[in-house]
């Protein structure tokens, strides 16, 4: 909203979960970069194939992701790029993590873990929303799909618990959350060069014990339930709670994202890691999580419009040259550090 009014940003209102009104609005122009939340994804991707114009997305769930590229057939005989998963988690953790898995010859084994944190915890949760309760919501329930052994694994989420060091920041507690690895696991199995490959996201201490009650209280299930003479889904209720206590108009933020990947390369065993810390930009109001989210998307975006993607709907990690994606990302202010070391 803060765009409006400038000569960049022409704003118009409309019900996203409508075909006809989205694809009209959709129509003429060369790519759409659609940021609304995930269930919504299927019904504006259908509108830009149906429009011709070229389609990516911030993802986050990976049953709408697999529906979306189901579209394949049709966006490819209408000459159109889908492409879902392009901001942060998914998106450039992804990304990434295709880079590393190119260096290696075998037996590679994938780790992304990642967090949007505000600069100044408060209790109880030492969390502020950086992007939509529904996303947060969705990635806190259900199930992970990951590479271990070489085999497809589903991981119940909130599991897993590990303790990662980030230098300044301290220690960060990640927890297994849905979404983040989208349909990477499958890209990579076959063939056998990729073993292992998960996701976690990255909180300040305290936060997961909390989030666990949360779940194991049933208030982020999505089944409705009875409330006197009404029926309400207990995450429904659990988001209108938390949104209040958890938006900081003032509050600042910071993205943390670091993937490592260990494998054979010219007969040694090697490990390669990325690593980005991310905070607003003063200069453009821009917090860290739109930066790290929005810039990779339009990146993408710019890519379809230049027809330097191909048509159909296609995986992110198949259809976006890695190397040069995080080369411009660099260009744009977003800084990856990569170090590599033996194993």
């Amino acid at each position: 909203n803060r765009l409006v009014g400038r000569a960049v940003c022409r704003p118009a209102r409309l019900d996203a979960a409508d075909p006809v009104t989205t694809e009209t609005l959709l129509r003429g122009h060369h790519a759409a970069v659609s940021c609304v939340p995930w269930f919504l994804n299927g019904v504006v991707a259908q509108a830009a194939v149906q429009a011709r114009v070229h389609f990516c997305d911030l993802g986050g769930n990976t049953e709408m992701v697999e529906r979306e590229l189901a579209m394949h057939p049709e966006a490819s005989a209408r000459g159109v790029s889908l492409i879902p998963d392009c901001g942060l988690a998914p998106g450039l953790g992804n990304t990434l993590a295709a880079h590393a898995i190119e260096s290696f010859d075998a037996e590679v084994s994938v780790h992304i873990r990642c967090g949007g944190l505000p600069v100044d915890p408060k209790p109880p949760l030492n969390y502020m929303l950086v992007f939509s309760i529904h996303g947060l919501i969705n990635e806190y329930t259900g199930e992970a799909e990951f590479l271990r052994g070489g085999s497809l694994v589903r991981v119940p989420t909130l599991g897993e618990p590990e303790e990662l060091d980030f230098g300044s920041l301290g220690r960060l507690e990640a927890a297994v959350t849905s979404g983040g690895t989208s349909t990477a696991p499958k890209t990579f199995m076959p063939g056998g060069k990729v073993r292992d490959y998960d996701y976690k996201t990255l909180r300040y201490a305290g936060h997961w014990p909390r989030i666990r009650t949360l779940d194991e209280l049933g208030l982020l299930d999505a089944k409705p339930v009875a409330l006197g003479a009404a029926k309400i889904r207990p995450r429904d209720l659990t988001a209108a709670c938390l949104i209040p206590r958890l938006t900081m108009p003032d509050g600042k933020d910071l993205v943390v994202l670091r993937v490592w990947a260990e494998g054979m390369k010219g007969g040694r065993r090697r490990r390669v890691q990325y690593d980005v810390l991310e905070y607003g930009d003063p200069a453009t109001g821009f917090t860290a999580m739109e930066r790290t989210t929005a810039f990779p998307a339009a990146l993408v975006a710019h890519m379809m419009a230049r027809g330097e993607t191909m048509r159909g709907a296609i995986p992110l990690e198949t259809s976006v040259p890695a190397g040069p994606h995080i080369d411009r990302l660099r260009g744009w202010g977003i800084g990856i550090a990569v170090t590599e070391s033996p194993a």
